[in-house]
């Protein structure tokens, strides 16, 4: 488990210790804060709870709940938890981002905030609160810990530790100086950081290539499920970390998709999964694709900004100025200078990306070719992008992590209409 396929010693070490953290994702909705002990000896429960684990509802498999108390339930989170990573005291916690002050704010997500703090050994981290009153920020502070604690890439964010202590549930990762790529580019453009096509190419490649490390090199492979500019952390020199991996799903290599409840963000969702719930690797491609073209436009893939009082989302826009001719248009003029055909490669790859058939998408290696040259792109070959649209507007889906082999009921509550743009 967690092997890479390359074989080399390093991941050799790595199998040693991913073995528990990633077969446990599988089966994480089968872990509840509510979980109890059953009447057998200490020692064989346990071995019940990793067997239990190991069921896997990556296969759409279920399992009966049980209820208990908080303090049984304490001892099955430290049990996965001692396994996969290094525990922080919450007064340790506490006093490195001095009482969780505002100043050291430094972000929020949809169950958390996340503050700026410095260890005793004066290693700066980034300290990440969850609601555990959630039952959404339980499942994803478990599914953190156990996707990404021992998986190392030079584009990942490392997670360095946790805190479970009473009903404080912490994350703790590497600290990242220019914070996330929405911020950077993506904000008011008071705050933007000076982003020229240098550092923009190479956010976009750092990021393909993680996520092909995620997808193929991998076992079980990763899906990340949320890739977006806000989950694109920046280091000191501007190179990408993804980040947030709470809504992530293991992929074994006999399994081809998952059915499951839609969770990500609007604007960057596949057309077949936030219609359907069928999840697959190409979902994280599909939000690979637009996010390109959001590093490249500096404007947001959720807001419907572009072709003026027509309002159309960015990736229709971005296909409807490539199928004129006037695909440049499309670039950020804060940009500065940039080479003109290797901007265009960008974009047509997100095209390849966003392709309205999953099938047709490639596997993520094949991207960081396409970006890098080492493949010719076939455009004859490119058929039009997919488009998914929430009619309430609203920048994000509800997050569940439940799976199901039924879709049927799955968006009642969210409007929505699947469209496939057409050659003017």
């Amino acid at each position: 488990m967690g092997k890479s396929k390359r074989g080399t010693r390093e991941g050799n070490d790595r199998r040693k210790g991913r073995k528990g953290s990633l077969s446990a994702i599988a089966g994480r909705h089968q872990i509840r804060w509510e979980t109890s002990k059953t009447a057998q000896t200490e020692k064989e429960d346990s071995w019940l709870f990793h067997v239990k684990i190991m069921s896997c509802s990556c296969f759409g498999a279920s399992s009966t709940k049980r209820k208990g108390s908080a303090g049984q339930d304490h001892h099955d989170i430290d049990e996965i938890l001692l396994e996969t990573t290094k525990h922080f005291s919450f007064n340790e916690l506490r006093s490195a981002t001095d009482n969780f002050h505002t100043r050291n704010k430094i972000g929020r997500g949809g169950f958390g905030t996340v503050y700026k703090g410095i260890l005793k050994n004066g290693v700066e981290v980034a300290v990440k609160t969850l609601s555990a009153q959630s039952k959404q920020g339980a499942r994803e502070f478990l599914t953190e810990i156990k996707t990404i604690a021992n998986v190392r890439h030079p584009n990942l964010v490392e997670l360095i530790g946790c805190c479970v202590q009473g009903a404080n549930r912490i994350l703790v990762y590497e600290y990242l100086e220019n914070n996330s790529l929405d911020h950077a580019l993506l904000g008011s453009r008071s705050e933007n950081t000076k982003l020229d096509w240098r550092k923009r190419s190479g956010i976009c490649m750092g990021t393909a290539r993680s996520l092909a490390y995620l997808h193929e090199e991998l076992v079980p492979h990763i899906v990340h499920r949320d890739i977006k500019a806000s989950n694109i952390l920046l280091d000191k020199d501007f190179n990408p970390k993804i980040g947030d991996f709470g809504l992530a799903k293991l992929f074994p290599d006999d399994i081809t998709h998952i059915s499951t409840r839609i969770a990500g963000t609007t604007g960057y969702l596949a057309p077949e999964y936030a219609l359907g719930g069928q999840l697959t690797i190409k979902a994280d491609v599909y939000s690979f694709g637009v996010l390109i073209l959001e590093i490249v436009s500096g404007r947001s893939s959720a807001k419907e900004n572009w072709g003026g009082t027509q309002q159309k989302l960015l990736l229709e826009w971005a296909w409807q100025l490539h199928e004129e001719g006037r695909l440049l248009e499309l670039v950020d003029q804060e940009m500065g200078e940039y080479p003109e055909e290797e901007v265009i490669r960008y974009m047509k790859t997100a095209f390849f990306c966003t392709q309205a058939a999953a099938n047709r998408r490639p596997m993520m290696s094949q991207v960081v070719d396409m970006l890098s040259r080492n493949i010719r792109l076939n455009e004859k070959q490119l058929t039009a992008p997919g488009l998914f649209q929430d009619s309430r507007r609203e920048p994000s889906l509800k997050k569940s992590t439940d799976d199901t082999t039924s879709t049927s009921h799955q968006m009642s509550s969210v409007p929505v209409t699947i469209t496939q743009v057409t050659p003017r």
